[in-house]
Order: structure tokens, then C-alpha cells, then sequence
């Protein structure tokens, strides 16, 4: 429509401008709890984790702006932890002696929880993906979010609880492969949901629960099996703060690949005619699936160069062609060709799915498949 002559154009205010008083209360209180760990922890710190700890007021100040569920998850889990740490007061064994410690809060029943609330998650998703009931989805995201909750609950705790073992014990619990799949379900849970309210639909959950619920049968089978669930002392070469930031940016990376991955079934289902009326618009299924992957190959790409960066560190050199760093080129050269057929060639519709959907099966032997059938320099996480 045409502006009359008494009509001016007026731009949109600032992204500054557009922030609330409440904006700036959490971010406020975001620092005020920042600095308080400064305050109390950073005799403990090297100048590295100082500033890892200092560039997380604005980091998860910004997220929480731009997604406002991050404010009460944080809020949530800031209550919850600080609870579980008043109730240990010092002492793991009051695990066994306090009941919410027992049976919510300690590391393993938190996890415990997380994996229960992932598996019926899945079930009203499907539920109301099958019966086209806005229940079941409804149900289903809560429970996701419940799930996500009690995992990161479940993590913090079991950093707390390895310091209770030992001041040369205690680590930020990503270091062995029952640590990092609780990881990969709550970054692959995390990205979902955005993208569900984002898009508002629910109809990708179904989808995305199956491979988060496959991850935690899978943890579960590794604790009960393996005793995996034990906090174990660093090995050397994990023993630096590299570990803090290479990881999770590795993480973001095989969630979202695992998602768009997801995503794709759910295109290639409704391009060949199926669940036609319950899915979202192809074009929606596509915007999903090339976000995850750009998402995830930005952060990958992140964690690779700071793997390179850890590993002369560790090592002396920045490349080894050990077989995780192999597979992981491998797995960047994927989705790095599948982004160029995308933005210089216009790649769309099922050969984009079907090719998301075989890069799953790469970054699954880069992430698992290497801890089981090779060995080398990152033997941290084997069967």
C-alpha cells in the first residue's frame, strides 16, 4: 500500500529500544549472580575460566532476550540447584539420608527423572500426532521441558557432587561419553523446542523425541551395564579449560545435525504422500532443516578449530589425523558441501533430505561408531 501525503514512514525502534524493564532486570540479575560466583569461586579459576565465567552474563543475557524461555528455565534451575546444594550441605552422603536428594535432586535420580520424562514425552507426542489431538502435543512439549529442567538439574548437581569427592576430582561434567549424551539430548531437546515455538507446531516433536529417546535408552543401557554413571577423575590431557568451550560447541554441532536429520524423515514422509494433513508445510520442514544445519556447521566449525588449537596444546601439534579428528573432517566436509549445494545451487526437497538424513548416520560414527570400532588419541569415551 502506498503512503498518502500526510502519511511518514517511522522504522521499527531498536533492538535497545524494544527491551523492557524486565528485560534489564534479568540481565541484571544474570550478572549480580555472575559476579557472586566470581566473588566466591575465582581463587579457583584460571584467568581463561574467569573469562569464560564473566562472558556468560552477556551471552545468556542476549539469549534470554531473544527467547523468553530461557529467563524462567534459568530462574527454574538457579532454585533447583542451589537447593540440592543447601540439602547436601557438604556431604555427599546425605544422598542417602535426605529424600529429595534421594529420589529428585542428586545427579542420577535428576537423570533418572530427565530419561523417564524424554520416554513419555515421545508417547504424547505421537499420541497426538496419530489421534491429530492438540492435547497430546501440548503434554508432550511440557514433559520436554520438564525433561530439559531435570537434565541440566541432573548435571549441575553432578558438578557439585564430584568437588564433594575431591578439589583434584571436581569438573564440569562433560568429559566421558555418559556425561556427553546426557549433553546431546538436552542441546538436541533445547533447539527443538525453540524452533516449536518459533514455527508453532508441534508436529515435528514426534520426530525429534525418537532420536533424543533412542540417545537415552542408550545412556541407559551404558549406566546399568557399565556403572557409567560413577564420577570419574580427569586423565591429563582433559585436565584444561579447552575442555569448557570445545565441547558444548561440538555438541550444539551433533544436536542440531541430529535435528535437521529428524526433520528430514518428517519431509521425505510428507513429499511421498504420508501424514499429508498432520505434518507442517514442506517449505517450513526445509526452513527447519537448513537452519539446524547452518546452526550446527557454524558451531562445529567453532569446536574444530579449538580442538586443533587444544590438541597443541596437549599434544604439540594441531593435527594428528587420530580417527575422531578424521571423522570429524569428514563430518565437516558433509555438511559444509550439503550448505554450498544450498546457498550456491539452490538445493531443496528430498535429495537435501535424504542427504541430512545420511549425514545423521556420518555423525553418528563420528560421535559413537569411532569410541567403539577404533582407538586413538581421544580414547576418553569407549565401550
Amino acid at each position: 500500500m502506498e503512503l498518502t501525503q500526510t502519511q511518514t514512514y517511522s522504522p521499527p525502534p531498536g533492538f535497545f529500544k524494544r527491551l523492557t524493564w524486565i528485560d534489564w532486570l534479568y540481565a541484571v540479575a544474570l550478572t549480580a549472580g555472575v559476579l557472586f560466583a566470581f566473588n566466591r569461586y575465582g581463587q579457583h579459576m584460571d584467568v581463561y575460566e574467569e573469562a569464560i565465567l564473566l562472558l556468560s552474563a552477556p551471552t545468556f543475557a542476549w539469549l534470554g532476550w531473544h527467547w523468553k524461555s530461557v529467563r524462567w528455565l534459568m530462574a527454574v534451575l538457579a532454585v533447583l540447584a542451589l537447593g540440592g546444594i543447601a540439602l547436601y550441605g557438604g556431604s555427599l552422603d546425605a544422598a542417602n539420608s535426605k529424600f529429595f536428594l534421594k529420589y529428585m535432586l542428586s545427579s542420577q535420580s535428576a537423570i533418572l527423572w530427565m530419561s523417564t520424562l524424554f520416554f513419555l514425552s515421545t508417547l504424547f507426542y505421537w499420541g497426538g500426532l496419530i489421534a491429530r489431538a492438540d492435547f497430546g502435543g501440548a503434554i508432550g512439549s511440557k514433559l520436554c521441558w520438564a525433561a530439559v529442567v531435570l537434565g541440566f538439574t541432573g548435571m549441575l548437581m553432578r558438578w557439585y557432587e564430584s568437588y564433594l569427592l575431591g578439589a583434584d576430582i571436581g569438573h564440569i561434567p562433560i568429559s566421558n561419553l555418559y556425561e556427553v549424551f546426557v549433553l546431546f539430548c538436552m542441546i538436541t531437546a533445547l533447539f527443538y523446542l525453540y524452533y516449536e515455538q518459533q514455527y508453532q507446531t508441534r508436529q515435528l516433536g514426534p520426530f525429534v523425541l525418537l532420536i533424543i529417546s533412542a540417545a537415552v535408552g542408550f545412556l541407559l543401557w551404558y549406566t546399568i551395564g557399565r556403572d557409567a554413571s560413577d564420577i570419574q577423575p580427569l586423565v591429563p590431557a582433559l585436565q584444561s579449560w579447552w575442555m569448557k568451550i570445545h565441547v558444548p560447541a561440538n555438541f550444539i554441532g551433533y544436536g542440531t545435525f541430529a535435528l535437521a536429520a529428524m526433520v528430514a524423515v518428517a519431509y521425505l514422509l510428507k513429499s511421498k504422500g504420508l501424514l499429508v494433513d498432520r505434518l507442517p508445510a514442506l517449505e517450513v520442514l526445509d526452513d527447519v532443516m537448513y537452519k539446524s544445519i547452518a546452526v550446527g556447521f557454524a558451531f562445529f566449525t567453532i569446536a574444530t578449530i579449538l580442538g586443533a588449537l587444544w590438541a597443541a596444546e596437549a599434544w604439540g601439534g594441531y593435527w594428528s589425523w587420530d580417527p575422531k579428528e578424521t571423522w570429524a573432517l569428514i563430518v565437516w566436509l558433509n555438511y559444509a558441501a550439503w550448505l554450498h549445494m544450498r546457498l550456491m545451487k539452490g538445493l531443496r526437497g528430498q535429495v537435501a533430505a535424504w542427504w541430512a538424513l545420511v549425514g545423521l548416520l556420518v555423525t553418528t560414527f563420528a560421535f559413537l561408531g569411532v569410541n567403539i570400532f577404533l582407538s586413538g588419541l581421544h580414547s576418553y569415551g569407549e565401550l
